[in-house]
């Protein structure tokens, strides 16, 4: 029985893909698990596995289209088995999304930090060729040498977070709400278990709260407030040249070591630049640690449509009171961000005083 091969939805209000590269051409055998394309979401490239075996037929759509979500843009057919035959108003639709662009093309423009989207293509019906690319290349050098500057490129993923975190700060409205913590309990719980860092235990204490402040784990979409019934955490992973954020779904319902051992996969995943479309779908909360970064504090920009994101700074020694007497203390900085519109100021004191109660009782 034939399969279709649809663009996914991968988050939250996405309602479309772009699609990079098919892994696999029209004829080949797949098999149930194998990369079968990458497509590209306003967070991350993500590849795509194939969901059943068979042969890939009737593909309709091209590299460098963006296809609604849900839109058939192949099938999966067993031997002698013919494809459906698409309707006219879905084929209408892929023709309308596609950007025609050549093997060699496409390759030239990675090779040169070419953006396809901004070409006007020359060859048959508007197909981008080789040529196009190669100058429009020759007029970018010859512009960045006139500026007496090189000429700097930026992947598919610096791009898109440069486009999220753009959105994030011009339409969510901001407030933080910052808190100095002592860290020995935190330090304590990531000692007592093998294989477990800060962003682990830091990860468990937050989704502890988040399941006791619905509002803080609520999505602004569509004009109002949305609770999300899962706790599900993102992580910010540094990666190349940019961030990512990998997802640790249910994290309220994990044990440390669960999301320990989550966590590690998803780092891996994203600097081998092999995330999947689960890795980064959903998330609605999340951590950015610059701690290793030796970075005392500082304020993050909310991924919308999340209401928050905590920062979370370096551990260091300070004085501060302890028992009733000044002490050397392992100090950190935890600085959230809120959406105003999901989120007042008292609740989310609320939520911050609930992160540093759920660290406090790992000692």
């Amino acid at each position: 029985m034939a399969v279709s091969v649809v663009m996914p939805a991968l988050e939250m209000a996405q309602e479309t893909g772009k699609l990079i590269a098919w892994r696999k051409k029209e004829g080949d055998r797949v098999h149930k698990g194998e990369t079968l394309l990458e497509i590209e979401t306003d967070k991350a490239v993500v590849e795509v596995e194939a969901q059943a075996d068979g042969i890939l037929a009737s593909v309709s759509a091209r590299e460098g289209a963006r296809i609604p979500v849900g839109q058939t843009i192949a099938w999966l057919v067993q031997p002698g088995e013919r494809a459906p035959v698409r309707d006219a108003a879905d084929a209408r639709s892929v023709a309308f999304a596609d950007i025609r662009v050549s093997p060699k093309a496409r390759r030239l423009a990675q090779e040169h930090n070419v953006n396809l989207a901004t070409l006007q293509g020359s060859g048959p019906d508007g197909e981008i060729v080789a040529e196009d690319v190669l100058a429009a290349g020759r007029t970018d050098r010859a512009d960045a040498e006139q500026a007496g500057r090189p000429r700097v490129g930026a992947s598919s993923v610096a791009r898109l977070m440069a486009e999220r975190t753009t959105a994030g700060w011009t339409t969510v409205p901001h407030f933080f709400v910052s808190r100095d913590v002592d860290a020995g309990a935190l330090m304590a719980a990531r000692d007592r278990a093998a294989g477990v860092s800060h962003t682990d235990v830091l990860v468990s204490s937050v989704a502890c709260a988040l399941a006791k402040h619905p509002q803080m784990n609520a999505s602004w979409i569509e004009n109002r407030v949305r609770v999300n019934s899962d706790v599900n955490v993102a992580i910010a992973i540094a990666v190349e040249d940019a961030v990512v954020a990998g997802v640790i779904h249910g994290a309220d319902a994990r044990s440390l070591t669960d999301i320990a051992s989550r966590r590690t996969e998803l780092a891996s995943r994203a600097r081998a630049g092999r995330l999947q479309p689960a890795d980064i779908a959903g998330a609605t909360f999340t951590i950015s640690n610059l701690g290793m970064f030796h970075v005392d504090a500082f304020t993050a920009i909310i991924v919308p449509p999340q209401a928050g994101i905590l920062a979370v700074g370096a551990i260091r020694d300070r004085v501060a009171v302890f028992n009733g007497q000044a002490a050397v203390r392992p100090m950190m900085t935890l600085t959230l961000s809120c959406d105003h519109r999901v989120i007042d100021g008292a609740r989310a004191a609320q939520f911050l005083d609930d992160v540093v109660c759920a660290l406090d009782q790992r000692r």
